[in-house]
């Protein structure tokens, strides 16, 4: 049943993944576009999930490839934007514009030293000297003045066109990046989303064979979403440094009138470097602890964390975290995925249809975080979802990932949805590019 997050991570931002695909979630067999969300699904035959694992594989197959074709091209393109040796008219036109600032500034430089020396000729004259004499040192001042006051007018202009000239080149960068981001988003979502329909397959395949059906299999209801089994985080800063441990808490609340016999908390950490080139989660390590199990424990490879146990209508129980960063971790940005499921031995089921993101900035070892708040969610939308806030949201402001927006409103235009950061195996590329634009634009020191 576990593999259901991993699906529900991967496709919760992939608006543009085809809804029969969708339906090999177990958990999620009714996460249907929103026109159809109020309709109770039945669990898939065999036969479909066969037909959907292969739509899973070909599309996998398609989306690796472009994805492939994408680096190469990407590379191209940030070795033609290269400020040392590129090619592209925004390289060349940065080059010319540095070029011209440094030129003014060194001719600033020579008229203020020119202003110096008028001055010091003027103040050398003694009382002897001729009227001409002086009236020559004070016109030569005068004009000294004036080429001084030209030479800083001029370097405030190339200064400036040199600014807008790499801001230019670096906004190109950013959408070279962000381009590639997409093709990648594809082809991670794709693949978690084959590996869930294989799983299902196969978990579908052993069940009728246990269960004596053939390959038809046997009929039944899927886990459905419960909006009142909620986990709400408290204590994570959102910013962190290389070298420390951070501990924080998530409580999970069974906020509705049934028992859950089993319930699971879902944490999920990604990060990149400041380039959003770089995966840099392997320098991460989160660690649980809870009531039942007080013994610090590393976080399973599926995300899960078991020790909650089982709640009664209304009770909650806290899962204390512990997330420590190596000190070779690189400066960059992080996102946490929070989420809670049930199963009971009925065979009943469900968990939050959602999952909360929240972001932080990752420093560097030894740096100084400044002010530090606490790290505010941002609760994923289901598929079917189209930029409003999602049903079931828990909190905070949803991150729109609809065909009219892109990820938290950073400006992005429609052509470049969905840029977002989701995924089974790491933070998107694209994303991450969209955070270092936005804290380049806000002058935020990432």
């Amino acid at each position: 049943m576990k593999i259901r997050r991993v699906l529900a991570t991967a496709v919760a931002l992939a608006v543009t993944t085809p809804a029969a695909l969708l339906s090999v979630s177990p958990a999620y067999a009714d996460a249907k576009p929103a026109a159809q969300t109020q309709e109770k699904q039945s669990k898939p035959t065999i036969k479909e999930l066969e037909e959907a694992a292969a739509e899973a594989q070909k599309a996998y197959d398609k989306a690796a490839k472009a994805e492939a074709a994408g680096r190469i091209e990407l590379e191209k393109t940030l070795d033609d934007l290269s400020e040392v040796s590129g090619t592209h008219p925004l390289a060349v036109a940065s080059a010319a514009a540095d070029q011209a600032a440094k030129d003014a500034a060194a001719a600033k430089t020579t008229a203020d030293q020119a202003v110096t020396d008028a001055k010091a000729a003027l103040d050398a004259l003694t009382e002897n000297a001729t009227e001409e004499e002086r009236t020559a040192a004070e016109t030569a001042l005068s004009e000294a003045e004036a080429t001084a006051t030209t030479a800083a007018t001029a370097k405030t202009a190339a200064d400036n066109a040199a600014a807008e000239a790499e801001e230019k080149l670096d906004d190109a960068r950013v959408a070279a990046v962000r381009a590639y981001g997409v093709l990648q988003n594809a082809a991670e979502n794709a693949l978690a989303v084959k590996v869930a329909a294989d799983a299902a397959l196969a978990k579908a395949i052993k069940e009728a064979e246990e269960a004596g059906e053939g390959e038809e299999g046997k009929e039944g209801g899927a886990c459905e979403p419960e909006l009142d089994l909620t986990s709400k985080v408290t204590g994570l800063p959102d910013k962190l440094v290389a070298g420390t441990s951070t501990d924080f808490s998530l409580r999970v609340t069974n906020g509705s009138d049934r028992h859950m016999d089993e319930v699971l908390a879902f944490v999920s950490v990604h990060a990149t470097d400041r380039s959003g080139l770089k995966d840099t989660g392997k320098f991460f390590r989160l660690q649980w602890s809870t009531k039942s199990a007080p013994k610090w424990q590393n976080a399973d490879s599926d995300d899960y964390i078991d020790g909650v146990g089982a709640l009664k209508p209304g009770a909650h129980a806290d899962v204390k975290l512990r997330l420590t960063l190596d000190k070779a971790t690189p400066a960059g940005n992080g996102v946490a995925f929070f989420a809670a499921d049930f199963f009971n031995e009925d065979g009943s089921c469900g968990g939050a249809p959602d999952l909360d993101m929240y972001e932080f900035d990752v420093k560097a070892a030894g740096s100084k975080p400044g002010k530090t708040g606490d790290a505010k969610p941002s609760t994923t939308p289901r598929p079917g979802n189209t930029g409003t806030t999602p049903q079931g949201s828990v909190s905070g402001t949803p991150a729109s990932t609809g065909s009219n927006g892109s990820l938290a409103a950073t400006g992005s235009s429609s052509a470049t949805t969905p840029i977002a950061l989701a995924g089974g195996a790491a933070v998107l590329l694209g994303a991450a590019a969209v955070f270092v634009a936005r804290r380049r634009k806000t002058g935020t020191d990432a």
